[in-house]
């Protein structure tokens, strides 16, 4: 969903991150099974949020396991939502809505409830995989940045990156690794280059759009009237680098996340695969897409790798 950051990490830095507990005394059970409905709700919106705005994460997510699978909707609604303010709310107060937004998930996380059933959804995430509070903290900050900077230089570029995307996954590999921080920390390198392939992807992919009509341009230094093959070529280097490094932290997920993040990373290497192909002046002028047809493809093929457990080359 930034990659300059190091990816050397020791086990007392990740150990003394910021987390949110759970308590657990009975009052707060009762306060817990009372608002079920309201939390199943919660959920459905999340989910049918993904459903709603990504057809290739939510096939991605049906190869998950049924055990983190909400989760992985609980998380994706809630940055979704926060997209859409900066992305899609034309017209209306961008800022004044985020700053609510970022108000109340702070809130909804502190009193582990919310009215707004996106954040009541993503604070039970929270809680039950003890997501990193400074994960939220950099996403929101990325996205308050989308408000403001139309041209990025190195620094920028790399702070968007980490907290637009690299975070995004490892809120992710939180719910995978269901509380192993060595394992977090084992796979943390990887999962933020993931993140970032899949982010500068999107921006190839949406170059036209993003430039045009919300007049940003991510990439650091680039021009639009100088933006050729030879650039378009060199970014996509890049970004094929991130998915080998990314590649082989998919290989060591636990067989529960496994398959489903393969998928999605087949999905993109795909999607990588039609940009290059295409000259740089025609994807000035026209979005970059997989069909349907050929997302089923790779989802029936990695369903046929996980039912028979075959490894991942």
């Amino acid at each position: 969903m930034s990659l300059s950051l190091s990816t050397s990490l020791s086990v007392d830095t990740v150990v003394e991150e910021k987390q949110f507990t759970m308590p657990t005394s009975s009052h707060n059970l009762e306060q817990t099974s009372s608002k079920s409905h309201f939390d199943e709700l919660s959920d459905l919106t999340a989910k049918n949020i993904t459903k709603k705005y990504s057809t290739s994460f939510s096939i991605g997510i049906l190869c998950l396991d049924k055990s983190i699978r909400n989760a992985i909707y609980q998380i994706y609604g809630f940055v979704r939502v926060a997209d859409e303010i900066v992305d899609s709310f034309h017209g209306f107060d961008k800022k004044s809505l985020l700053d609510e937004f970022e108000e109340d998930t702070y809130k909804s996380i502190e009193r582990r409830i919310s009215t707004n059933p996106v954040l009541n959804s993503f604070q039970a995430a929270v809680h039950a995989y003890n997501i990193d509070k400074k994960l939220i903290e950099a996403f929101l900050y990325s996205m308050r940045m989308d408000l403001e900077a139309k041209q990025h230089d190195k620094s920028s570029y790399d702070t968007y990156i980490y907290g637009s995307a690299e975070v995004v996954g490892l809120m992710c590999l939180y719910v995978f690794v269901n509380g192993d921080m060595e394992e977090y920390i084992r796979l943390r390198p990887q999962a933020m280059k993931l993140g970032s392939a899949f982010q500068k992807i999107n921006f190839l992919r949406d170059i036209k759009e993003d430039s045009m009509q919300l007049g940003r341009i991510y990439f650091p230094s680039l021009s639009l009237t100088k933006f050729d093959d030879k650039t378009k070529g060199e970014l996509i280097a890049e970004i094929e680098l991130e998915f080998e490094i990314a590649l082989e932290g998919i290989k060591k997920l636990p067989f529960k996340a496994r398959f489903g993040v393969y998928l999605a990373y087949l999905y993109y290497r795909t999607l990588t695969i039609k940009i290059k192909q295409m000259p740089a002046s025609v994807l000035l002028k026209q979005r970059a897409s997989v069909s349907n047809f050929t997302k089923l493809f790779l989802a029936f093929k990695v369903i046929f790798m996980r039912k028979l457990n075959i490894a991942i080359r």
